[in-house]
């Protein structure tokens, strides 16, 4: 039985961070929503995603196929019903095509919308992640799901006893070491994943989650609900944000109300706002109607896509989005729409040069030894740079 998980229109929605991935290639929580699914219902798991995405998210199809809709979130009832699903069923909320079960054949020429029309009614809540702010603003509940999920009769391993740790939804993977933190549970669940390290006098507040390998500087200052990705180092303040994974925030500044992708860094004292002087409601460049869209929300704060960088002291406005390997430097609040492969700051931006970006990205991932730029990942971005280059034009 084979597990793909398929993007719907919430892929284009959801740019600039589905640029260079699947929709359920998304973190949020502890996990990502590809793999909450493979713990699910246990099994491996694949992508119907953009061609161009295919050689690093390719699809595997067997002779029995439930493919489930990328954007969302399982919950022990949506996987009750969607296991009980037969071969031809489907199963749809409104006009959102949740699952549907295919044999070989009909598998290799899906498309969401053939299954719509004669979909079984789903007719409880669910989360669906359609927009980037969904992120932050579902993280609380996601992570609480999957701190259940994984640590399910399951005992921590013993950590420093110069910690302290206030409540008891503490759980650590061997090998995670931490010296003289608090850590409280008071408020929400807390996860250090294994190879972790939590540096002298940081304090975290739940629900929280610290992927593989990551790092916490001293002094750090981590505030609910906040995921910290795999192979990240992070340091200065953190308030209700998503980071992915191989992305740095090493000093001090501020990071809340946030979602930032993969091989990101921002240089030192690089903050963003959440909140307006006014109060008012902030808006969000929405890439699928090229326009700003009110996300109703009085705190947002940034988005940055995959491989964008910040120089020492940047400043970033409300509600900024910063798209694929854009890199912004300088004084000054740069403008709340940073275009993918854009170079400048509050001047105004330039084409940030192909081979020069692309250069810094293979320096990058120089340094993890267990990563290569290689052609997959190269092509997608090179894809990226040509789509941006495109909008440009048209």
């Amino acid at each position: 039985m084979a597990i793909i998980l398929f993007d719907d229109n919430a892929r284009n929605t959801l740019l600039p961070l589905t640029f260079t991935r699947p929709v359920a290639d998304l973190r949020i929580g502890i996990l990502t929503i590809a793999e909450k699914w493979g713990k699910h219902l246990a099994r491996d798991f694949s992508f119907y995603t953009e061609e161009y995405l295919q050689a690093k998210f390719p699809m595997v199809v067997e002779s029995d196929n439930f493919f489930i809709n990328g954007s969302v979130c399982p919950d022990e009832n949506l996987v009750a019903i969607i296991s009980e699903l037969q071969t031809g069923e489907a199963i749809a909320l409104d006009d959102v095509m949740i699952a549907v079960r295919l044999n070989m054949a009909e598998a290799k020429s899906f498309s969401p919308d053939l299954y719509l029309a004669g979909a079984l009614k789903y007719d409880s809540k669910l989360t669906r992640i359609q927009y980037p702010e969904h992120i932050f603003r579902n993280n609380d509940a996601e992570l609480r799901k999957d701190f259940a999920l994984l640590t399910n009769g399951r005992t921590s391993a013993t950590i420093s006893s110069s910690n302290i740790i206030i409540g008891d939804a503490f759980f650590a993977e061997e090998g995670a070491q931490a010296e003289c933190c608090t850590f409280s549970t008071l408020n929400g669940p807390i996860y250090l994943a294994n190879n972790t390290e939590v540096w002298e006098g940081t304090n975290i507040r739940g629900p929280f989650a610290l992927g593989e390998y990551s790092q916490l500087k001293m002094g750090t200052k981590v505030y609910g609900a906040t995921t910290i990705g795999p192979y990240c180092r992070i340091g200065g303040e953190v308030n209700n944000a998503v980071v992915w994974g191989y992305s740095n925030k090493g000093h001090e500044g501020y990071l809340g109300n946030a979602v930032v992708g993969e091989w990101c860094n921002l240089g030192a004292d690089t903050n963003n706002s959440n909140l307006k002087n006014n109060y008012s409601t902030v808006k969000l460049w929405d890439y699928s109607t090229q326009s700003y869209r009110d996300t109703g929300l009085q705190f947002c704060g940034l988005i940055m896509a995959d491989h964008a960088k910040s120089g020492i002291n940047t400043m970033f406005n409300t509600g900024t989005v910063v798209g694929v390997n854009a890199n912004v430097f300088g004084g000054g609040y740069p403008s709340t729409h940073i275009p993918d492969f854009a170079w400048g700051g509050s001047t105004g931006f330039e084409e940030y040069a192909y081979d020069k970006a692309m250069e810094t990205t293979a320096r990058v991932f120089a340094r993890r030894e267990h990563r290569t730029f290689d052609e997959a990942e190269h092509n997608i971005l090179k894809t990226v740079f040509e789509l941006t280059r495109e909008a440009e034009k048209g």
